[in-house]
């Protein structure tokens, strides 16, 4: 006979509330002014904690947007994944993947661009970075599971496929001369080299 789930305790629910206020307050800041005018004081005020509560959830303002970025690239990437199923063409669905991705990064282009450079220079020890990298993984192996589809790719062609889509993908939203492409820009962008990777 299993043991009843335990609901979490008050403590728990007192943190969980103040991570979802720290993350709301962060979000509507990073999106109003954008993640180089907001200071952590005035997300610390939003959310009506403390600056040492905040630093407990995030060390960084860096950290800060790291959070409030992945839950929205979980939910583009489910959205992704979800779309990529029914689509029989390979570059389709690995398109249909990547679109959301794309929107969901291109959402304020300064918070996206910085999201990204957090990506690579973060320090990989905090969690939410760490979380960041892991998403990136999820995203390949969505990517390399549409991509083994065609039985002529192995698990290992796949795989590096899947990187090199992500690359492109990475330095296509990153690059300063996209600063002012729109989402079908950097969709078409990423389509037309992803179509060069893929069996003929």
């Amino acid at each position: 006979m299993s043991s009843p789930v335990q609901a979490p305790g008050r403590r728990e629910r007192n943190k969980q509330q103040k991570l979802e206020r720290i993350t709301a307050a962060a979000r509507e800041l990073f999106t109003e002014y954008g993640v180089d005018d907001v200071t952590t004081q005035q997300i610390a005020d939003r959310a009506d904690v403390g600056t040492g509560t905040l630093f407990l959830y995030a060390k960084t303002k860096g950290e800060l947007l790291l959070l409030v970025q992945n839950s929205s690239y979980v939910d583009a990437l489910e959205r992704g994944r979800a779309a990529a199923e029914n689509i029989p063409d390979a570059l389709d669905a690995v398109m249909a993947i990547v679109r959301p991705v794309v929107e969901c990064n291109r959402t304020q282009v300064d918070n996206g661009r910085t999201y990204l450079k957090e990506i690579v220079f973060g320090d990989p020890q905090e969690p939410h970075h760490r979380d960041a990298l892991a998403l990136t993984v999820q995203t390949e192996e969505a990517i390399a599971a549409v991509l083994r589809r065609n039985h002529a790719l192995g698990e290992r062609d796949g795989a590096t496929r899947a990187h090199i889509v992500s690359a492109i993908m990475f330095i296509s939203m990153a690059a300063t001369i996209n600063i002012a492409s729109s989402v079908d820009d950097i969709v078409d962008e990423i389509r037309n080299q992803v179509a060069v990777l893929l069996p003929h």
